[in-house]
């Protein structure tokens, strides 16, 4: 494929960040390329596209399903690609010993794929996360002194479109509703995420997740199922402090120490497991349990994972802006007591309900924010009517992406109002964040700079 790549016309569907890292390595190869892109003026308009003039369609993940070029790209005999496996075609040729590791899941994908990238770079393997986080997968393979390892974090988006790229070992974390409004049910989603079990030589399974043990059930591979559990013969587990292998060791009835529970951080129950995923994948191509002890003892999860921004008058402030859906939210409420909560934005079609009747009894106060806050407020009204709550509606003049930060700056106001000594105000907000801001990293940013205004320099 890559040799035949010069001269060829090829079609990118996408003008962000992906569609662009393909038309570098397209354009370095010889090929000819046209962007298509309703929204960027990196991208020509879809209706004035002729798919006649083009030998392939490449096709960024998180492209609307019905857009019409799509469709009729999809019932056309052109070829139809996408970044990863373009990535693994390229790799192929230019870094042929290069191999790869992935997870996916609903919650935990990225801090997991850190986690990995880290443990591998301390045991002196030359590694990088790529993929859904940081550097795109095509960027990664597109070095002068190859990787030895890529370690990837794929989306739904992205595997439901993944065909021929291959994983040495791979790790599902979890599979919750997320991303509905663009797989059009819960059924397809899961679909896409255990669709990366074939692609995969070992599978590494969350035992503690209902649908990942039920889902993968048929699945014929080896499969590393780890727990917060004791472990079974053949898994990694707890076992009072200890997190353990009774895996990658020469005999399954005895059992390995990976770390202490306390080596992870933040030390909280779906970091402990994200910290096993790591570990097991990292084991499945033999690192040693004192390398993995070291990495994750030195670890911390990036920015807007239940990032502690300031602790004052025993009250925590905290930014899980990353915490996108309600399964990243249950996860993060769970964590503190009591809790003054922020929360709203898009969606995506996930419902609301299962989220409050797990967490109402955390929640002290909630503050509503975004354009679905509509349906949080009903889910509370029905499961937790003694809960306050405010809806803070946009200001005028707010813009978003604009240096104004009135939004924020109510927000914490009413949350100073609700907070007292020994809860956590938590911005979990269960929801995307494009309504209101440019991601979920502004969104944290926001709130983080309300909170250092009127928290940290208030009297």
């Amino acid at each position: 494929m890559t040799s035949n790549i010069a001269n060829k016309n090829f079609l990118i569907l996408g003008a962000g960040v992906t569609g662009l890292s393909v038309e570098r390595s397209l354009r370095s190869r010889g090929g000819k390329v046209t962007i298509a892109d309703d929204y960027s003026d990196a991208g020509i308009k879809t209706e004035v596209i002729d798919l006649k003039k083009f030998d392939a369609v490449v096709v960024s993940p998180g492209w609307k399903l019905d857009h019409p070029l799509l469709i009729k790209a999809l019932n056309s005999d052109l070829e139809v690609l996408n970044e990863v496996d373009l990535a693994w075609q390229i790799k192929s040729e230019i870094a042929p010993h290069q191999k790869w590791l992935a997870i996916t899941g609903t919650n935990g994908k990225t801090t997991a794929v850190e986690m990995v990238a880290k443990i591998l770079q301390t045991a002196g393997i030359k590694a990088k996360a790529c993929g859904n986080v940081g550097e795109t997968v095509i960027d990664a393979v597109d070095q002068v002194d190859p990787f030895e390892y890529l370690v990837l974090e794929l989306s739904s988006f992205q595997l439901h479109w993944v065909k021929t790229a291959k994983f040495h070992s791979s790790a599902i974390l979890n599979i919750a509703h997320d991303h509905i409004d663009w797989h059009g049910s819960f059924e397809m989603y899961a679909q896409s995420k255990l669709s990366l079990l074939d692609k995969s030589e070992i599978a590494v399974l969350n035992a503690d997740d209902g649908e990942v043990v039920t889902r993968s059930a048929s699945w014929k591979g080896r499969k590393v199922f780890f727990s917060l559990n004791t472990p079974a013969p053949g898994e990694i587990g707890v076992v009072e402090e200890l997190i353990v292998d009774r895996c990658f060791v020469s005999d399954p009835i005895e059992a390995q120490m990976i770390c202490e529970i306390s080596d992870v951080k933040p030390t909280i129950p779906h970091n402990v497991s994200n910290a096993m995923a790591a570990a097991a994948l990292a084991l499945s191509i033999d690192v040693p349990h004192e390398i993995i002890q070291k990495a994750l003892q030195d670890f911390r999860p990036g920015r807007h994972r239940i990032e502690l921004i300031l602790e004052k008058d025993s009250i925590a402030w905290i930014d899980d802006s990353k915490a996108t859906n309600p399964h990243a939210a249950i996860a993060s409420l769970n964590s503190h007591l009591s809790v003054v909560w922020i929360a709203g934005g898009l969606t995506k079609g996930a419902d609301m309900e299962a989220l409050i009747q797990r967490c109402k009894g955390r929640i002290k106060a909630a503050i509503l924010i975004g354009q679905d806050s509509v349906l949080l407020e009903n889910a509370l009204q029905k499961f937790a009517p003694e809960v306050p709550r405010v809806k803070v509606e946009t200001p005028s003049g707010y813009l978003k992406g604009q240096a104004d930060n009135s939004l924020m700056e109510q927000v914490v106001t009413h949350a100073l109002m609700f907070a007292t000594s020994g809860d956590s105000v938590v911005l979990a907000p269960a929801c995307a964040s494009m309504d209101q801001f440019i991601s979920y990293a502004d969104r944290g940013d926001r709130f983080a700079a309300a909170v250092k205004k009127l928290v940290a320099h208030a009297n």
